[in-house]
């Protein structure tokens, strides 16, 4: 996502370049692809055999989002899942506080938006470009 997101012109980036830049394979890339395309979150700039662009705003997109484009719910353990019924989940002190942990997790994700790591990842390769230049060696 963020690939793409950084890529942010009209004709989008090509499979084939994420690919490369992230240095996962095209197959694997192929089936994170559909996974996002099906959440809503890219398309192609246009249709088939074209670059992928974000589907709306960087700021509109939260982490969270693209999380749920991979798991349906997010449990750090599996008794907060809603396909587990626990006889004890109403009176279980140590299932409160996965809970409450969980639910800070999701609330992080959904505060933190693909914009954040965007400005964070261009500030990073702005300090980095500054890092080669000639007289900054350290």
């Amino acid at each position: 996502m963020l690939e793409i997101a950084l890529k942010g012109d009209r004709n989008g980036i090509y499979q084939k370049g994420i690919s490369e830049n992230q240095k996962i394979s095209f197959k694997y890339l192929d089936q994170i692809i559909s996974a996002l395309k099906a959440a809503g979150l890219i398309t192609n700039v246009r249709g088939k055999k074209s670059g992928y662009i974000l589907a709306r705003d960087a700021g509109k997109i939260t982490i969270y989002d693209i999380f749920k484009a991979f798991e349906p719910e997010m449990n750090i353990v599996d008794c907060l899942s809603e396909n587990i019924h626990c006889e004890d989940e109403n009176h279980c002190a140590p299932r409160d506080f996965w809970e409450g942990l969980n639910n800070q997790i999701i609330e992080y994700f959904t505060e933190y938006t693909l914009q954040d790591l965007m400005e964070r990842q261009k500030a990073y390769n702005d300090k980095s470009a500054e890092d080669l230049q000639p007289g900054n060696e350290q």
